[in-house]
């Protein structure tokens, strides 16, 4: 394979028609509605109730905000068990209200929070348990959901991977508290940027309506002190369109995940992640795993290797979280305490996946792996 001449990134946006997508402009310049719960913003919720198989769902301007937001609804407070394996926004919604993080260690198949490390970090100042649905994969969640009534803590999700992920018929997001959604230029289902907390009741979710409108309901009333953290109508409009070609998008994810398991199965020092039964997936990210001894290359060295052929995958979760500056003087944040974390962030490199890669390029890349364990 020759380096290519324009760069495979990891990810790229699912776009619709750019036409289609008019339409829904000229309807919000015809009514002038672009904001504060409009009727693109409305009917968003009721399809995406609809499709995911929820009963409330409250649309955000990001998935930050609503993580942020679904810990002030929960008035969470003290200490809250996390994952050091995801991205920094899980844990900075702790950092942005006052709450302490404290890292628990991640099971070394799927990378999700391991529920036998969980017990052992209560205190009397932990309050919930913030588990991440790593690449897709439904963490353990009825061991978590036991431990989380054994000793009255609530449990959010980041389920920021897992857009109509489905446990046994049942959609993922049912689990838990609250569950977070992001719905990021970089994840399966996006609306430019945009987010949303699915809840299992009607006064929670008017609850978190008020929040992330400044506190109000109605007019002159404030009933909580809120933020600014509303979607817009036109990303609304955008997640409407959006869902016309999900199930297409994700089918095109299946696709492209087996054609590099079809390559990669049979190179030593190379694991990816299977589907686990009774698991409809959604494909997010193809990360493997690279043992260095076996394989013969380090996983740097295989990064290196591949940007230097234009193909930029990435490190996706390197450094830890625990790891970075602001993170790293807390009493969980040791190595010594995350192994199995630490051993996944060395040697983990994600591969690009979007629905407009060609199975073609797929094929390359997989190709490329293999012949650089042959070198």
């Amino acid at each position: 394979m020759t380096a290519s001449d324009k760069p495979i990134y990891v990810t790229q946006p699912a776009l619709p028609p750019l036409e289609e997508f008019t339409e829904y402009l000229r309807q919000i310049w015809d009514n002038k509605i672009i904001t504060n719960n409009g009727p693109f913003h409305k009917q968003l919720e009721k399809e995406l109730c609809d499709y995911l198989g929820v009963e409330h769902i409250s649309l955000f301007a990001n998935g930050t905000l609503a993580l942020v937001t679904a810990l002030q609804a929960l008035r969470i407070s003290g200490e809250v068990i996390t994952s050091p394996y995801s991205f920094v926004a899980t844990s900075h919604s702790l950092w942005w209200n006052n709450i302490t993080p404290v890292f628990v260690d991640v099971e070394p198949g799927f990378c999700n929070l391991d529920p036998e490390k969980i017990e052992s970090a209560i205190t009397p100042q932990t309050t919930a348990i913030m588990p991440i649905h790593v690449y897709g994969n439904p963490c353990n969640v009825e061991e978590i959901q036991r431990i989380a009534e054994t000793y009255n803590l609530r449990v959010i999700y980041d389920a920021a991977h897992v857009f109509g992920v489905r446990l046994n018929g049942t959609s993922i997001l049912n689990f838990g508290d609250m569950s977070i959604l992001s719905f990021h230029a970089t994840k399966v289902y996006n609306t430019f940027e945009g987010g949303a907390i699915v809840c299992n009741d009607a006064q929670t979710k008017r609850h978190i309506d008020d929040l992330k409108n400044f506190g109000f309901r109605g007019e002159t009333t404030v009933v909580a002190p809120g933020i600014n953290a509303k979607m817009n109508e036109v990303q609304a409009a955008m997640g409407l369109l959006q869902l016309k070609y999900i199930d297409d998008n994700l089918e095109r994810r299946r696709i492209i995940t087996e054609t590099y398991r079809g390559v990669l199965k049979d190179i030593p020092g190379v694991r990816f992640l299977d589907d686990v039964q009774g698991v409809r997936h959604c494909y997010p990210y193809f990360p493997i795993f690279i043992d260095e001894q076996t394989y013969g290359l380090s996983r740097d060295d295989l990064y290196a290797a591949l940007k230097s052929n234009n193909i930029h995958g990435r490190r996706y979760f390197y450094p830890l979280i625990s790891d970075f500056p602001a993170y790293r003087g807390l009493p969980s944040a040791g190595q010594d305490n995350l192994p199995v974390a630490t051993k996944l962030s060395e040697q983990v490199v994600c591969l690009p996946i979007y629905p407009d890669l060609q199975l073609d390029r797929v094929k390359e890349i997989a190709r490329l792996i293999e012949k650089q364990a042959k070198a």
